[in-house]
């Protein structure tokens, strides 16, 4: 799809647009600094950012307490939600200033209306990818998901939601599953249909921050309400006359976990949820054929063992990946859903 091209007179206004907020961020960057020269703001103390607005920010204190909206320093851009940050409150202990941002051990981007790969959460433990008995999934489907995971960087979880539709023996959905537990990607089962059909995510969510992704259906959100039941009372209220579940912001944010409701230790608790409906859905779109490749995890040990440096691994003779298939080391339908995926970013 071509570029639209802007009007001068569009181009003209949004410079100025952006020539107005650089005048401002510098308006308020030479007030703290006098601010903070002239002691009024405190200490130096820790903190993470639950929620992000623009050149504001929600930063929950490490010591606890409420979260206290702050702003940024004009040389601190790029932060998101779940950074860890240094900030200073002022006297007032109604707002405070972000004055630096700490390392962070993962970053979850996703591209924005260019095509350029954008922040949009950080320091993240799992990404759980959740999948149900109905809609039935397809392999392919979660192999997306996988490999977008993977390109992450960020531990991916497979989560099987609505189990209570599950045939007794599990069907060939319990062989699916089998074959990703080989690969050593951990699965965990849910329901919110009876008691206790949440524990085992509980106890994978405890002391780590996730993330939930996964198509439309699934019950993401019926499993994140329960999970914050708070903020489910809060978006059910909206949505009433619609009849619809939605969210009221688009924006990403970091929930602590309350203790479970249904009977689970209170410590499987202790875990932090970061949402967003723009983080919920995943694509591809961004990668290209090595970095779906190398998704592929079971790939990994014969990449670069192929006869020819350019193998596209369709029927090239010392084809590495192909071999390993033969040999029964790489799941035929696997490979399948790997090719499929190639054919698809080539003809998107």
């Amino acid at each position: 799809m071509s570029k639209r091209k802007l009007s001068r007179q569009q181009r003209w206004r949004i410079e100025k647009v952006q020539a107005e907020r650089a005048r401002r961020a510098d308006r308020r960057d030479a007030q703290d600094s006098d601010k903070l020269a002239a002691g009024e703001y405190g200490a130096e103390q820790n903190g993470r950012v639950i929620a992000h607005f623009g050149r504001t920010l929600d930063v929950r204190p490490d010591e606890g307490g409420e979260a206290v909206r702050c702003h940024l320093r004009a040389n601190l851009e790029g932060l998101v939600t779940g950074d860890r940050v240094i900030w200073r409150a002022a006297h007032d202990a109604r707002d405070g200033v972000v004055v630096a941002r700490g390392e962070r051990s993962s970053v979850l981007e996703r591209p924005d209306p260019r095509g350029q790969l954008k922040p949009v959460a950080a320091n993240i433990d799992q990404i759980l990818i959740v999948f149900a008995v109905e809609p039935a999934p397809h392999a392919n489907l979660i192999d997306r998901y996988l490999v977008a995971a993977e390109a992450t960087g960020i531990a991916p979880v497979l989560v099987l939601n609505k189990i209570d539709l599950l045939p007794a023996q599990g069907g060939e959905l319990r062989s699916l599953l089998a074959r990703y537990e080989a690969l050593g990607y951990p699965v965990v089962t849910t329901t919110t249909e009876r008691e206790g059909g949440l524990s085992d995510l509980y106890t994978r969510l405890a002391g780590r921050t996730s993330v939930f992704v996964g198509q439309s259906g699934v019950g993401k959100s019926s499993l994140i309400d329960r999970l914050l039941p708070d903020e489910e009372l809060r978006i059910g209220a909206l949505s009433e006359d619609s009849r619809k579940g939605r969210h009221t912001t688009t924006t990403a944010r970091l929930y602590a976990l309350p203790a479970p409701d249904d009977g689970t230790s209170a410590e499987a608790g202790r875990g932090e949820l970061i949402d967003s409906p723009g983080i919920r859905e995943f694509g591809l779109t961004h990668l290209d054929e090595q970095q779906v490749t190398e998704g592929f995890i079971e790939f990994r040990d014969v990449l670069g063992r192929c006869r020819f440096r350019d193998c596209r691994h369709r029927q090239e003779p010392g084809c590495a990946l192909l071999a390993a298939v033969e040999r029964g080391e790489i799941h035929p339908e696997r490979f399948a859903s790997f090719r499929r995926i190639v054919e698809s970013l080539e003809t998107s």
